[in-house]
């Protein structure tokens, strides 16, 4: 253990490549000088303390990132991150989605539904040495339960602070761990939202492109109880103190200024194998867009001239099909270029240097060999792996699988729970019971379960699911089963919410006297998911072993090239930076690094996703750029491009400047940049920003925001 930490400590010295890098915060100190030589002006120090300016303002929205603006606890994050709030808050009478939302005090402003969370990270800890105290020594399902066991009493320990959620996170495959102590606000309410046809300008089909120019920006806020502690959503409550939030520049940012991004990006593949990659590239990003391609269709379909419906698969709908664009994007950036055989020259290099001594072959042989083996055997069954995840595509399905695996967690000790169902995740639970009805429809739904069922029925007899094909009656086939789906709706409560939250105290016996097909359903499968679940922990608890001896036969590796070794992400808190600048994707093609007001008249159709607010379009006409331009391209700056290091789950981190003031807010990537997740090419990343001036444009004068200018700290206009 002591060798695997001492073994760290000095990759984290060794010097940053270009902009390259998800770090840790606690790992920038140990970068100074490459980020002083980038521009920036504080002391890298400070980064590392989250407790203190600037991290301490940077929260966490559960897939997205965000950042407290002013002392009232008011939060900057995506258009994109606030979406599914406006589609739950939307009615066809009163479509916040369509029209945008802007509330002119705080009593005006609205809750975003049961579940809503702001986390803000105040603790890491580095657990590394009683998570892996005597794993070796264990088989696979053994480890993945020790490592459970240890997981469910650490963050138990750690949420006995009141108002915290605690996550044991892995870094370099397992070769180390934190311990993240997050403060959990959960009364979080929609304070401003731009239109749509701002915050989505361009739509899906300038998602991931450049020139861009969408202002994916909005505001919330969150509130606490009247003693200033985190609280459930109440008319007594009270805006939320943060001890630091970010001061907003209106003098932005100028081509070739430092920037930095800090958020929680969600996951990368920089040191998968080969094996994966390939896999990944031919297989499973092939079948995930045919896939995405097939439910669009399906929900188009059944949504067309019902606006409600339309409605509640708006946020669906739009996370998909930007799922979509990025896969497909993936897949192109694979097809030009020659990742997989580099990471195969890589792996041949790596495997000659563990041959170039008989002290390295003694330490680091079986690493590399074993790890392949396991990916081999773990690939072995992905087409029935993946038609069994979409069996689950029924929204109601779903709910009572959840409902009947609740009754029976119950019945253990809250340690012996599965973690989501252990009781800190009941509330989670519950909310999402009640969110339901506001993104379900049982004709959409139907139809989306039954197209999952007809490719499940394509397997060869011996690798379906018995219980699942006599409940259903599939021995002979799909004839009659939409019939027999479509009375299984008829004859369901589970659509009815009152139902499902009485359902939640239910016993196992309760539920196995059910009438309920849903609830008959989960409670036939419940013995084969359990059984399937015991393999899969097995299996995760071999690679428990196996990444980490192979990461550190990579790490000490790279060491050895002079290689920066930072992790992989994995929606823990980092910190990236780079400066703004344009690239060329290909000859004679030259980007350059803002956008303007005029590029959102040049797009202008008049029609969706180019249909700005009128008010919008006049105030270009008569080129009123007011206090916020950009003297360098004589307009108003939309969005900028910058050579950070992201991915998903950055969208709405702070954009900083080299004083760590907000500039703007980190929304996408370029269309040559989504392999970034797999290859970091430094000539071709870029991440796409929406600037602050353009933000605060659309304030002052499209929507007339003037009060949360002035809580911004931005002076009004004179």
């Amino acid at each position: 253990m002591k060798r695997w930490l001492l073994l760290l400590s000095i990759f984290v010295c060794l010097p940053a490549m270009s902009d390259e890098g998800m770090w840790m915060p606690i790992q920038l100190p140990e970068i100074e000088d490459e980020l002083r030589a980038t521009g920036l002006e504080i002391d890298p120090a400070s980064l590392s303390k989250l407790t203190e300016h600037p991290m301490a303002a940077v929260v966490d929205l559960g897939g997205c990132s965000a950042s407290f603006v002013s002392p009232n606890g008011l939060i900057v994050t995506n258009h994109h991150c606030v979406y599914g709030s406006l589609q739950y808050l939307s009615t066809p009478e009163k479509n916040l989605l369509q029209d945008g939302f802007l509330a002119g005090d705080l009593d005006e402003e609205l809750p975003i539904g049961p579940g809503s969370r702001v986390r803000v990270t105040v603790d890491v800890t580095d657990v590394t040495k009683k998570v892996r105290k005597g794993l070796d020594e264990l088989d696979g399902a053994e480890r993945y339960d020790r490592i459970e066991r240890r997981r469910k009493e650490m963050v138990a320990a750690c949420e006995e602070d009141d108002g915290h959620r605690c996550r044991l996170f892995s870094f370099y495959g397992g070769l180390q761990y934190y311990l993240v102590k997050q403060l959990e606000l959960r009364d979080v309410r929609m304070v401003y939202a731009p239109a749509l046809w701002i915050g989505r300008f361009g739509g899906d089909i300038d998602n991931w492109m450049w020139p861009r120019h969408t202002g994916d920006f909005s505001f919330y806020r969150a509130y606490v109880g009247a003693d200033g502690k985190p609280a459930d959503h109440a008319e007594s409550n009270v805006p939320y103190k943060p001890k630091h939030f970010l001061k907003t520049s209106p003098e932005g940012v100028e081509d070739g200024g430092f920037v930095m991004v800090t958020g929680y990006p969600g996951s990368t593949g920089r040191y998968r194998l080969a094996a994966e990659v390939e896999n990944t590239f031919t297989w499973s990003y092939p079948m995930r867009r045919k896939s995405f391609d097939r439910r669009l269709e399906i929900i188009e379909e059944h949504t067309k001239d019902r606006p409600d419906a339309k409605i509640k698969y708006a946020s669906m709908v739009g996370g998909i099909q930007n799922a979509n664009k990025n896969t497909q994007g993936m897949l192109d950036g694979y097809a030009r270029s020659n990742m997989l055989e580099r990471r195969r020259a890589l792996e041949k290099e790596l495997q000659a240097w563990i041959e170039s001594s008989p002290e390295i072959r003694k330490k680091h042989e079986s690493s590399l060999r074993d790890l392949e083996a396991l990916i081999k055997e773990q690939q072995s069954t992905r087409e029935r792996d993946r038609l069994l995840v979409a069996l689950s595509r029924s929204t109601l399905a779903s709910t009572a699988g959840t409902l009947y695996r609740m009754s029976r967690e119950k019945e253990l000790d809250d340690i012996d729970r599965e973690p989501s169902y252990q009781e800190r995740n009941w509330p989670r639970i519950k909310a999402r019971m009640q969110r339901m009805d506001r993104r379900f429809d049982p004709r959409v739904d139907r139809a989306l379960w039954h197209d999952a069922i007809v490719q499940y029925m394509e397997l060869p007899a011996d690798q379906r699911v018995p219980e699942f094909d006599k409940f259903l009656k599939l021995g002979k086939g799909v004839d009659g089963l939409e019939a027999r789906l479509e009375k299984m709706y008829e004859k369901t409560r589970l659509d009815e919410q009152d139902h499902r939250l009485e359902l939640l105290e239910a016993t196992p016996k309760q539920l196995e006297a059910s009438e309920d097909p849903f609830i008959q359903l989960a409670v036939a499968l419940y013995d084969f998911r359990r059984a399937r679940e015991a393999k899969q922990e097995a299996i995760s608890g071999e690679f428990n072993a196996l990444r980490p001896a192979y990461m550190e036969t990579m790490l000490e590796f790279l060491r050895s090239k002079g290689r920066a070794v930072y992790p992989d992400a994995n929606s823990s808190l980092r910190v990236t930076y780079g400066t703004v600048k344009g690239y060329s994707p290909r000859d004679g093609i030259v980007y350059e690094p803002f956008t303007r007001l005029e590029g959102i008249a040049e797009k202008f159709t008049g029609e969706e996703p180019f249909a700005p607010p009128a008010k919008q379009m006049e105030l270009i006409d008569e080129g009123h750029h007011g206090r916020f331009s950009l003297d360098s391209i004589e307009s108003v700056p939309v969005n900028f491009l910058s050579t950070v290091d992201t991915t998903g789950g950055n969208s709405g981190s702070p954009t900083l400047n080299s004083k760590a003031e907000l500039i703007g807010l980190l929304f996408d990537g370029t269309y040559d940049s989504i392999n970034s997740d797999w290859d970091f090419d430094e000539r071709t990343t870029r991440a796409i920003h929406v600037d602050v001036r353009y933000m605060l444009w659309v304030m002052e004068h499209v929507d007339n925001a003037h009060h949360l200018l002035v809580e911004l700290g931005v002076p009004a206009s004179m």
